[in-house]
Order: C-alpha cells, then sequence, then structure tokens
C-alpha cells in the first residue's frame, strides 16, 4: 500500500481522476471508525485528522458539485463552500469554476437563507425539494439559492443527477449524510466510494455511514486505490463494477 507521503501532489490527484469528467459520476466520500462508527457525539468532524482532511479537500477540488443533505449541513456546521487559494489556482488552470457548487437536498426546507453556507456561497447554491415543502419557505431561499424541484413524493434523485449534469456538474461528490448515502444507495445512484478508515474504537451507540429504508438497488464495487497516511488513516477508493 502506497503512502500518501511518498506521493507527490500530481500523483495524489491522480489517484482520485476519473477517465472522462464529461460524463456525470456520483462520488461517495465517507470517514469511519475500526468498528463502524460514522460519528462521536453526534458529528463525524470527531473522526477526522489531518491526512483525511487533505484527503477531503482534493476531492472538492476534484468535483464539480458538493451534493448533500439538509441535516448533514446543520448538524456538521457548514460554512461557505470556498476552497484555498492553492486548490482554486488548480481549477482556474484545468478549466474548472474556481470554486465548486454546494447542492443541498431538503424535503421540508428547513433552512436558514442567512446561514453562511447559503448566504456567503462563492458560487449561488442549489436546493433540490419536492413540491410538497413550504412555498414561504422556498421564496425565502430564492433569494440566495435555485430552488429546483424534483420529484413528487420525495426528491427524485434520478432528477438531481440529470439536473446537475444538465447545468454543466457532471462530476458529483456526496457528503452525506447517511439518510442521503441510504437514498442515493436504493436508487443505485453511487458510482464510486471513497471511504477514510479512522484508527479509532468509538464503541456502542453510533451509526453506520447508510441510513434510512432497505436498499433494493445494492451493487458490487471493486477496489481501485488504497493509500495510508501517515497517522494511520487507510483510504480505500471503490469504484462500481461493470
Amino acid at each position: 500500500m502506497q503512502r500518501l507521503s511518498d506521493l507527490s501532489e500530481a500523483e495524489v490527484i491522480a489517484a482520485y481522476q476519473v477517465e472522462d469528467r464529461s460524463l456525470p459520476h456520483l462520488r461517495s466520500n465517507f470517514v469511519t471508525t475500526l468498528d463502524g462508527a460514522v460519528e462521536i457525539d453526534g458529528k463525524s468532524k470527531a473522526l477526522s485528522g489531518p491526512a483525511d482532511q487533505e484527503a477531503f479537500g482534493k476531492l472538492r477540488m476534484l468535483s464539480d458539485v458538493v451534493l448533500v443533505g439538509a441535516g448533514t449541513v446543520r448538524i456538521e456546521g457548514y460554512n461557505a463552500l470556498r476552497l484555498g487559494a492553492a486548490r482554486r489556482a488548480w481549477r482556474v488552470e484545468h478549466g474548472l469554476a474556481e470554486n465548486p457548487t454546494l447542492a443541498i437536498v431538503s424535503s421540508r426546507l428547513d433552512l436558514d437563507p442567512a446561514a453562511p453556507f447559503l448566504a456567503e456561497a462563492p458560487v449561488r447554491p442549489i436546493v433540490f425539494t419536492n413540491p410538497a415543502s413550504p412555498v414561504a419557505a422556498r421564496e425565502a431561499l430564492a433569494e440566495v439559492a435555485d430552488v429546483v424541484v424534483c420529484g413528487h413524493a420525495g426528491v427524485d434523485l434520478h432528477e438531481v443527477v440529470k439536473t446537475l449534469a444538465e447545468r454543466g456538474l457532471p462530476q458529483i461528490l456526496t457528503e452525506g449524510g447517511p439518510h442521503l448515502q441510504g437514498a442515493l444507495t436504493e436508487a443505485d445512484l453511487i458510482d464510486e466510494m471513497c471511504l477514510s478508515l479512522a484508527p479509532i474504537l468509538a464503541g456502542p451507540g453510533s451509526g453506520r455511514i447508510t441510513a434510512g429504508p432497505t436498499a433494493t438497488g445494492t451493487r458490487g464495487y471493486v477496489l481501485h486505490t488504497a493509500l495510508a497516511g501517515d497517522d494511520g488513516y487507510l483510504f480505500f477508493r471503490y469504484l462500481r463494477e461493470a
């Protein structure tokens, strides 16, 4: 297994590149403990370390859009999706927008338009919802984001992926949370799974990276890349089986 510290910046980036950026590709990224916990005290940030943050940042740098559930942006305390200067420069050099777009999935639209991830975003965010969501909330959020209705009873994630591709955002990175991960699994939309394994035992009580209804669209994945951080973290990249 290669160590991240033995690779150049370009080699690490190459390890996570897709073959054709023009094709829609949904990549999921999670960190979990050795005993399968997805959070400690309700937040996944407690599981992260320097090497994981570096990998996390590179995946954002390579994405066109970061797709998250409304609960995740609230619980994890998301700020405006703005990359550091070096990563913005890399994106511009490679023909990408300076920053990826933030897209949020929310059925109830329980989002504060004044929250930093909306009001201070360098790129106008997108909020995907369904027809049953409160009209007043849609109107309030429309001041700071594009509000897009997808689906009927719930948010149609197939339509979400299609809409993002039509907007020129085919490279999708989802950061969860577990309920969105479960819904994407059920819809059979996950093309790639990036999993960071933290050298931590959390003990009983924590949930897994997937929650919600039983997934009926599960498929197999093949290990593509395995990297190790100097801090004991392991990074696995799995691609959907052909």
